[in-house]
């Protein structure tokens, strides 16, 4: 890719630097953090290379957000979505249907845990949490809904509920109905998982119209926080003792990240809601809440005129997008992919914490962090990386931890040069 342009010798360059003044004076000031070491804006993306609009070619250690699992612009997808962008491009959401999301719905159910099949097709990771928890209210007939601390599912105002990190609630607190039940999320090598679970099944226990029970299998944006083995299978216990739907957030775990197709599934958890997105359109947006068919059909049947639906609902070309999408992690193996570069990226991180400014490392898969020192330390290494080539971003519900979620086909020599870089920054940093 590198050779179609004559790279800036500064980082962010000077095209970078130009377009950041337009977002500055034309988008909300809420949306970018805009500095003048930061960030680059991308032209364009391959695999798992990436340049920006100066020239610079950078290795992706995010995959855009979890997004890009089978790498950036996979040509088998971009094809089926150029080809149907050019037969289709638009449905009629929950009026007349189209082909291709009958054959996506279908699809689905033979790839996710047994026992899932009804599927609610929405476009972003919240709605297709709203679309669950929607469902978790009409199929238990009640309204209150336990979450985890340091939780995220998303920022719409519905999904806000549910949300455990605090400053992203604060300014909305009193318009977002009541609030959740708060339980603590355990994490592992540190909490016993069975007292954890004794602690939630108390608190549901004493609950009052206690309807539904959302978790992740790993709090991604809280800093690649896991639990203990065998805390989903006993929560999943749990919610059969006391009548509660258990929605399952993959969106970002989800489609190979962790070394099997779904977390759940590690622990061979059926949950009663799946919610999935990121990765489902490998760039395109796509999202889905899966139902065990009795939890769905609380939905009444369709007089005419839908209760929960969207424009662009089941969007033919997200629709494409995700069935080749499927295809290519299969046809990949995606989840063994990233089992491999479990071992390599754990064997390679294993020696980080001997620097000051590192506390630990930790993941799953090609699903890890290192939680650093401070937020600032988390900023500058950040911010090193990319002067050194390499993009990566903080996490942690203090942003003090650096995220590293490189595309599952990326090559090895690639990615521990990356790591490298990245090892090379945390040391400057101190």
């Amino acid at each position: 890719m590198s050779e179609r342009y004559d790279p800036s010798p500064a980082i962010p360059g000077p095209q970078s630097a130009r377009l950041g003044a337009l977002l500055h004076a034309y988008e909300s000031r809420n949306v970018t953090y805009l500095a003048d070491d930061f960030p680059v804006f991308w032209e364009s993306a391959l695999g798992a290379l990436v340049v920006d609009v100066d020239g610079n070619e950078f290795v992706d250690l995010t995959s855009a957000f979890g997004v890009a699992n089978l790498g950036h612009a996979d040509p088998y997808v971009a094809a089926a979505i150029a080809d149907q962008a050019g037969r289709l491009m638009h449905g009629m959401g929950d009026v007349h249907p189209t082909e291709v999301r009958a054959r996506l719905l279908e699809r689905l159910a033979r790839i996710v845990p047994t026992g899932l099949s009804k599927t609610f097709l929405a476009t972003t990771g919240s709605e297709a949490v709203e679309a669950a928890l929607k469902t978790a209210a009409l199929a238990s007939g009640k309204s209150g809904v336990a979450a985890f601390r340091n939780a995220y599912h998303g920022l719409s105002l519905g999904a806000l509920r549910v949300c455990g990190i605090e400053k992203f609630v604060a300014p909305f607190r009193d318009s977002i109905g009541p609030p959740a039940l708060w339980l603590d999320f355990p994490r592992r090598g540190i909490d016993a998982c069975e007292a954890s679970l004794d602690r939630i099944r108390q608190r549901l226990r004493a609950a009052d119209d206690l309807g539904a029970l959302i978790v992740e299998p790993i709090q991604g944006r809280a800093g690649v926080v896991i639990p203990p083995d065998g805390f989903l299978a006993g929560l999943r216990r749990i919610c059969d003792e006391v009548g509660a739907v258990m929605i399952v957030d993959e969106i970002y775990t989800g489609f190979g990240r962790t070394g099997a197709m779904f977390a759940s599934q590690a622990e061979d958890v059926v949950p009663d809601i799946l919610c999935i997105g990121k990765a489902l359109g490998a760039g395109f947006p796509i999202s889905a809440a899966v139902a065990r068919p009795a939890i769905m059909d609380a939905w009444p049947a369709s007089p005419g005129e839908a209760l929960h639906t969207s424009t662009f609902l089941g969007n033919p070309m997200g629709c494409a997008a995700a069935l080749a999408c499927i295809e290519e992690i299969e046809r990949h193996n995606l989840p063994a992919r990233a089992r491999a570069l479990g071992e390599i990226l754990a064997a390679r991180l294993r020696a980080l914490p001997s620097h000051p400014n590192v506390v630990e490392v930790r993941g799953r898969g090609a699903l890890w962090a290192i939680g650093m020192t401070s937020a600032a330390a988390a900023e500058a290494t950040v911010k090193g990386a990319l002067a050194r080539g390499v993009i990566v971003v903080q996490c942690g519900i203090d942003g003090d931890a650096v995220a590293i979620v490189p595309p599952l086909i990326v090559d090895e020599d690639l990615l521990m040069g990356a790591i490298d870089a990245l090892e090379a920054a945390i040391v400057a940093c101190a």
